[in-house]
Parts: structure tokens; C-alpha cells; sequence
């Protein structure tokens, strides 16, 4: 899969991934009067409301970036309403073309774990049936419980020909109380956490190799560009996903260590930057109306921006 993830970012000259983040507040007033009409001031109101928005999103930027990612609380805060639109969110985008990153950041321990990866990446089995559940491509992964948490979602991927993305250096400003703390490592030095997790992804990302990429990557956030250069030796075949960029402070001139020459290794998510953009003064003159428009428009900004990176 990350082969796939690879070729469409050659394709569309874009490590770019579009992350389908919904709020109530960032959607036009006319989107949500006409889910409201449809279903009232309730989960499915609000739901219909997302799904309105994601699509006209979708149809809008599905030419230029390789994929999208949705963030399953948004959707899970209404409920079975809600995952019923994720999960048409994710398959409409992948009718589109788009590969689909699941920012679940599930990791449990045994059978739960397994079934987390299968209800995400794989199938289930169900009498003489395969029953596959949300589908994505890839999703976000917590290792917090250890291998015992990841390596079922690692199963699944090489099973499946899918992929995922550890949490190695997450771009919240508190990331660092667990993160950073000093801990020794198997071999008894001392290291930040982060470089041990990003060991650890390494190893794992060895069972998983698809061409020069491993289908294991990690999400390190643009706005720890030093830990980012650290970790991207640490982790010489993981593609790193990039959170942190835009709203967050992070600007493609800090990414250069992310990303190997050509413009591979990485691929960087903004979300309201993306989807928020008619909120934006430089996009107003497109208006509530032309919500999708602006959202295509600050994606070839953040295209144009992302070249200084590997430039």
C-alpha cells in the first residue's frame, strides 16, 4: 500500500493528505439549513451536514492530493449517525481515487487490538462470509501498550496489503510530558522516548516492506523539526506522516528533514487550513458558497509552499 500512497504522490506532485476533520462551525450556514431541514437539529441533522460538506470537498480537491484523512471523533461525538457518515466519507473518497488514512489511533492489547486492525484495515469472518468493516487504507496507531498492541495491526497490513502510522512525536504542545522523557533503551542508553518508539517502528516497519518504503510509518508533527531530522535517521524506510502544519505554526521550510530527495519519505495533513479555508481573510472573495472552491485553492498554496521542503 505505501507503494500505492508513493505513486500517487508522484503522480499529483503533492505529500499532501487533506484531513477531513468537520466541525459544525466551519460549515456554511446554507449546508446546514438544508441537512436541518432533511433531519432536524439532531445527530442525523448534524451527520447529513458532514457528509453534504465532506463530498463537495472531495469533488474538489480529489485531483491534486493523493489522499485524505478523517478524524473518527468528529464523527463518533454523533454517534451511529456519525460513523455512518465516516464510513461513507471514507468510501466515497475512495471511489474518487483517494487513498484513506483513518486517523483512529486505535492500540490495545491482544484480541482487542486484532479486532481493532480488522474492523479498520482487514475482515472478519462470519460463517462462510468476509465481512469488512470501515476499510480505510491506513490508519493512525497508539503504541503506548507496546508490541503487543501494534503487531496485530502489522499482521493485518501484510495480510491485506495495507499500512499504518505510528505515533512516534505527536505536534500538541504536550507531547513532550511523556514523549520526551529520558528512558533507557534495550541496549542501555539513555534517549528521549521518542527515538526508542522510532526504533521500534524501524524494527517493525522490517516485517512490512513494500518496494524502498516500509508499509509501517510514523507521525512525527511539523512543529518539532529537529526531533523530526533525529527521527528520520532513526527510521531511514518509514514514510512519515505530518501533522502541525498550517494552524499549528508548521510552514514547509521546516520540513526539510522530513522528506528524501524527489519529494518521497513524508506527506504532510492539514486540516482546517484546508477545510476551513473560505473562513480565511486571503479566501474570503470566494464566500460561504464557494466553500469547496477556497478549499481547492489552499491546496495548491500549500502545494506551492510544500516545495521548499525537498527543493
Amino acid at each position: 500500500m505505501i507503494s500505492k500512497l508513493n505513486e500517487a504522490i508522484l503522480r499529483t506532485e503533492a505529500p499532501v493528505v487533506v484531513g477531513l476533520d468537520p466541525n459544525l462551525k466551519f460549515i456554511p450556514d446554507a449546508v446546514r439549513e438544508q441537512a436541518f431541514a432533511a433531519y432536524g437539529e439532531t445527530a442525523e441533522g448534524a451527520a447529513e451536514a458532514f457528509r453534504i460538506f465532506n463530498f463537495a470537498i472531495i469533488d474538489a480537491i480529489a485531483d491534486l492530493v493523493p489522499a485524505v484523512k478523517p478524524q473518527i471523533a468528529m464523527y463518533e461525538q454523533f454517534g451511529l449517525p456519525g460513523l455512518a457518515v465516516f464510513d461513507r466519507t471514507v468510501k466515497y473518497a475512495q471511489e474518487k481515487g483517494l487513498i484513506v488514512i483513518g486517523d483512529v489511533k486505535r492500540g490495545d492489547i491482544g484480541s482487542t487490538s486484532e479486532s481493532y486492525a480488522r474492523g479498520h484495515l482487514g475482515a472478519t469472518q462470519v460463517g462462510d462470509t468476509s465481512v469488512r468493516g470501515f476499510d480505510e487504507d491506513f490508519v493512525t496507531v497508539n503504541p503506548y501498550l507496546g508490541s503487543d498492541g501494534v503487531k496485530p495491526f502489522v499482521e493485518v497490513a501484510k495480510n491485506e496489503d495495507k499500512g499504518i502510522f505510528v505515533l512516534v512525536k505527536t505536534s500538541n504542545p504536550s507531547s513532550g510530558e511523556l514523549q520526551d522523557l529520558m528512558v533507557r533503551d534495550a541496549g542501555g542508553r539513555e534517549r528521549p522516548l521518542y527515538e526508542v518508539v522510532g526504533g521500534l517502528v524501524d524494527a517493525w516497519g522490517a516485517e512490512c516492506m513494500d518496494g524502498d518504503y516500509s508499509n509501517v510509518g510514523a507521525v512525527v508533527g511539523a512543529t518539532y523539526p529537529e526531533q523530526g531530522r533525529i527521527l528520520r535517521e532513526i527510521m531511514p524506510h518509514a514514510v512519515i506522516l505530518v501533522p502541525g502544519y498550517g494552524a499549528q505554526g508548521g510552514k514547509g521550510s521546516d520540513l526539510k528533514h522530513f522528506f528524501h530527495p524527489g519529494g518521497l519519505g513524508a506527506i504532510v495533513n492539514s486540516s482546517r487550513g484546508i477545510i476551513a479555508a473560505w473562513k480565511e481573510e486571503r479566501y474570503a472573495s470566494y464566500g460561504a458558497a464557494g466553500f469547496a472552491e477556497a478549499s481547492r485553492a489552499a491546496v495548491l498554496a500549500m502545494k506551492e509552499d510544500l516545495r521548499q521542503a525537498w527543493a
